[in-house]
């Protein structure tokens, strides 16, 4: 029986959704050949799906603490809000604004069979105003073809088929217009496939309609075309794809991508100044948040461009290396993934050769996310950081899974970004696989980490009741100390650990931490802890001003 569209039936259709995109994420990565044939839209929209569902979860877990029942604004609003935040590649940010056009609808509207056609049709109009030059033949034209179906099955529906109606005609034009894309598209054409993110948006509204009607179809989308051309026979996809101005040795050598908080005059700008810079440009957002995707070869000027229009962070940098120009580059032997909390422990890990993982507080990285980076790595072997007690689980399912791709994971039991860093020290590649992760293991193990913290409301503590606004000191993830001088809790915690003895102190400063804070801490450690050498580095994150590591 058909289910209404209310905040139940989204939580239900980010589920379904997961679902399909899991099962199709292969095919679809196979056909990836447009804009760039880097073989990862399907990896890219599930987890941008996944962003979305987790976020949907967290919605419905805070309305349960609070003894209250979310509605169908709350669903969709996280649901979109999650997909923007975790959007990857350019049909993940496409994605994310369809989520963002549908919620604008939604937020006002009852769920109604009506309110699901504005929704759809809002939808496809804010995906070609996110595209900088908007392409028929793909995810684009698939979405304006659904608002269209959806637009003839409203009057039924009314009259008594209601959203699931309208839904279930949205996916079957999706399908059908689906099709037609290598005929619009030449690359695609060439290929003889569809368009790959017109192949996950199908399986999106497919999602839809089984959440809805409730009737669960696991119909795999049709991924090649109908009639491929004749000169398409004997090549490779990615050969032909080459065939394309895209994707040729010629294109741009780098995707960026980045989360911006900025207002509207300053996107406004910042458009112009990326549109000069490369290709495949989308921005999609609103109210202050937007996520920036563009293909380009100088990927510096791109972060800078979004440094000059506001504040970016969780930026991620890809070489395409030559995609199609080499879509399976050459594996290296070994490499490190690791979490890191701020830009600037992001750039100390690249620069010692990782592969870093960003995240803000509140926002942990989901399994997927760090299976994704661990792939990028291109290595035959990983060390995989995760940086927080709280990722152990998280990073353990990502391991397993990438051991189930043929990758050798080692998880190095890192419980804090000071622990990383001494792990990263010694991290030798040309040592055997074991060795090294012994090595790092030990390394980590003997390291002693804290943090300065500063409470958000009341609470009790190992260390007595705090008070919204004090610093906290934690030693080993434990309150130690309570103050209101952050300096002071620094050094009474510097103190307790190097009371055990130790010979290195590393100090990450935090984005919030006072001036001169480094200074004072190291004449402290100089003028009371003998042959102690300091270390410090700008780590620029934002839940912590100050991380302590003491060897």
């Amino acid at each position: 029986m058909p289910y209404p569209l209310d905040a139940a039936a989204v939580r239900s259709w980010c589920g379904l959704a997961l679902e399909a995109l899991g099962r199709e994420r292969e095919r679809i990565d196979a056909i990836n050949v447009y804009p760039v044939a880097d073989g990862d839209t399907g990896t890219n929209l599930y987890l941008t799906l996944e962003s979305a569902a987790r976020a949907v979860e967290a919605a419905f877990d805070g309305h349960t603490s609070a003894g209250t029942a979310p509605c169908l604004a709350d669903a969709i609003g996280a649901m979109a809000h999650g997909a923007l935040i975790g959007a990857r590649g350019n049909s993940g940010t496409i994605v994310a604004q369809l989520l963002r056009g549908m919620t604008e609808v939604l937020t006002a509207g009852d769920g109604s069979a009506d309110a699901l056609r504005q929704a759809l049709r809002r939808a496809a109009a804010s995906t070609y105003e996110a595209v900088a030059h908007p392409v028929e033949g793909t995810v684009l034209t698939v979405a304006t073809a659904a608002a269209d179906a959806a637009e003839r099955a409203a009057a039924g529906a009314a009259r008594g088929g209601g959203a699931a109606e309208v839904a279930r005609a949205a996916h079957e034009g999706a399908r059908t217009a689906l099709q037609a894309t290598p005929g619009q598209l030449a690359v695609l054409g060439r290929a003889g496939v569809v368009d790959a993110g017109g192949c996950g948006l199908v399986a999106l509204l497919g999602a839809l309609a089984d959440a809805l009607s409730g009737e669960v179809s696991a119909t795999p989308v049709a991924v090649r075309a109908d009639a491929p051309l004749p000169e398409a026979a004997g090549c490779g996809v990615a050969d032909r794809a080459a065939a394309d101005g895209r994707g040729d040795p010629e294109g741009p050598a780098f995707e960026v991508i980045y989360l911006l908080e900025a207002g509207d005059a300053a996107v406004a700008r910042l458009r112009n100044r990326l549109d000069g810079l490369g290709d495949s440009l989308v921005v999609v957002g609103g109210d202050g948040l937007w996520n920036v995707h563009v293909h380009v070869d100088d990927a510096g000027a791109a972060v800078e461009a979004g440094i000059e229009a506001g504040r970016p962070y969780r930026v991620r940098i890809t070489h395409f290396g030559g995609v199609t120009r080499a879509k399976e580059p050459a594996m290296t032997a070994r490499a490190v993934v690791a979490v890191v909390p701020g830009p600037g422990l992001a750039g100390l890990c690249a620069e010692a050769g990782a592969t870093p993982v960003a995240v803000r507080p509140g926002e942990p990285p989901a399994s997927g996310e760090l299976v994704q980076a661990i792939r990028q790595a291109r290595a035959r072997e990983v060390m995989l950081l995760p940086n927080d007690a709280d990722l152990r689980h998280t990073a353990a399912a990502a391991a397993e899974q990438a051991r189930t791709e043929g990758v050798r994971v080692a998880l190095i039991p890192t419980r804090s970004a000071v622990q990383g860093i001494a792990a990263l020290a010694v991290h030798e590649p040309g040592r055997s696989f074991d060795e090294d992760v012994v090595a790092m293991t030990a390394a980590a193990g003997a390291t002693r980490y804290a943090e300065l913290a500063v409470a958000e409301r009341q609470s009790w503590t190992m260390a007595g009741v705090c008070q919204a606004g004090d610093v906290l000191g934690l030693i080993d993830g434990d309150v130690v100390v309570i103050g209101s001088d952050l300096t002071r809790i620094a050094t009474a915690v510097l103190d307790r650990m190097l009371s055990a003895g130790g010979e290195m102190v590393t100090l990450v400063l935090g984005a919030d931490a006072p001036d001169g804070l480094a200074e004072r801490l190291e004449r402290h450690v100089r003028a009371r802890h003998l042959a102690v050498d300091t270390v410090v580095y700008d780590g620029g994150q934002h839940a912590a001003p100050l991380l302590i590591g003491v060897e």
